[in-house]
């Protein structure tokens, strides 16, 4: 079932007064509670895509049909946390007073691994549990869909593989619907229950992956035979 349904979605900025047309005309089906990645080399549109969906930012023509409640939190590049709140105070940021239950913010940061922790600063903590705080914070927030902008590029390649196994974790306990941005073939073949590629500033193709992501080995035959069919489909010859 599309839990979001965008209908050729346009958006163009002005740069030193002329027109450049970043989406096209974006045709896409977004599911619930699965993980569709947006994929593309740099300067395709996928962050502008994830902020027009998120709301962000407004399209300029075209329609964008949330099929379940229209709930969005955003996880970016960088954690952004603030330096002075603790984990528990950063997870609760920005919810009402009202909505704050602390078993609830509890329950949640037991649920992305930082039992304990609760009381640290961010400057105490690693790059990885800072990701994960910051997934704890879009958690608390109740979204029908998390948007997530490259959100492990940044990592160490160990901590963004151990990042994206945790991802995954809370991903199918909570049933959460997330778009996922990312340049990285691999990282959207381990996450993706589905691809989009987006090319020349529209869906250039759609790839569904059925292997349960927890069994997926990148090196596998099968999944090294996917990669070689969306690599003939990625744009990697012109500049965007």
């Amino acid at each position: 079932m599309a839990g979001i349904e965008l209908k050729n979605v346009k958006k163009t900025y002005l740069v030193d007064g002329r027109e450049l047309p970043v989406l096209k005309g974006i045709d896409l089906d977004i599911p619930e509670k699965q993980i569709t990645v947006l994929l593309g080399k740099s300067g395709c549109g996928k962050t502008t895509l994830l902020r027009v969906v998120g709301g962000l930012e407004p399209a300029d023509s075209g329609e964008i049909l949330f099929r379940v409640p229209h709930k969005t939190a955003f996880v970016f590049q960088e954690p952004r946390l603030m330096p002075w709140l603790s984990v528990m105070r950063n997870v609760s940021f920005g919810l009402k007073r009202e909505e704050i239950k602390p078993e609830e913010i509890q329950s949640i940061i037991d649920v992305v691994g930082l039992t304990g922790f609760e009381k640290a600063l961010p400057a105490q903590l690693s790059g990885g549990m800072q990701h994960r705080t910051a997934i704890a914070r879009a958690l608390a927030y109740h979204p029908s869909f998390i948007m997530m902008d490259e959100p492990f590029a940044a990592l160490d390649y160990f901590t963004r593989e151990q990042m994206q196994r945790e991802l995954l974790r809370i991903q199918q306990e909570q049933k959460t619907s997330i778009l996922f941005v990312t340049h990285s073939l691999d990282e959207a073949l381990i996450l993706a229950d589905q691809i989009a590629i987006i090319r020349d500033g529209k869906i250039g193709q759609l790839f569904s992956i059925d292997v349960p992501q927890m069994e997926r080995d990148v090196m596998s035959p099968s999944m090294i035979t996917t990669k070689r069919e969306i690599l003939s489909h990625l744009d990697l010859t012109t500049g965007a």
